[in-house]
């Protein structure tokens, strides 16, 4: 398998080509390429679909996230202006005697967004709420600065 190094444009098409390549070239594979979980794993990262909105007050991160409880969830801010939105996503473990699947199309594994949030966003004021497989990130802004008075500067007269 040819590994070059990933650019950005094509990153999703080298991830798809590398998960669909087939068992028989796991004897050709060098042992210096991204695991298959790494590769899975990135993808579910990169592939984690957002909406973002601005309103006069705040800004709102949208992104679906369905079947997962509060605690698979992270939301974070890092140095000071870094949104970062985490979890995992498990498959759930269904122990039915003589069950199998046919088709496992459902995404798990890691998930990560991070957007640098503008200078006027309050980070001691965001708020998360997940609502029917939703998770909503609010993030108030900060109130626009008072616009600066002319200081007058008394002239004597000597």
């Amino acid at each position: 398998m040819d590994l070059r190094i990933f650019e950005a444009p094509n990153l999703l098409s080298s991830l798809h080509q590398i998960l669909d390549s087939s068992a028989d070239d796991a004897s050709e594979k060098s042992s210096h390429g991204p695991t298959r979980t790494y590769v899975r794993d990135a993808k579910a990262m990169a592939s984690t679909p957002v909406d973002v909105k601005e309103y006069p007050n705040s800004y709102v991160f949208i992104i679906d996230m369905p079947g997962l409880k509060s605690g698979d969830i992270k939301v974070q801010v890092e140095d000071d202006n870094v949104l970062v939105i985490s979890g995992e996503r498990k498959r759930a473990v269904e122990e039915k005697e003589g069950a199998k699947y046919l088709r496992m199309e459902r995404r798990v594994g890691k998930f990560m967004r991070k957007f640098t949030l503008p200078d006027n966003a309050n980070v001691e004021a965001i708020s998360a709420v997940c609502q029917d497989g939703v998770l909503t990130v609010t993030v108030e802004k900060l109130p626009p600065p008072e616009p600066k008075k002319p200081k007058t500067i008394e002239v004597k007269i000597v």
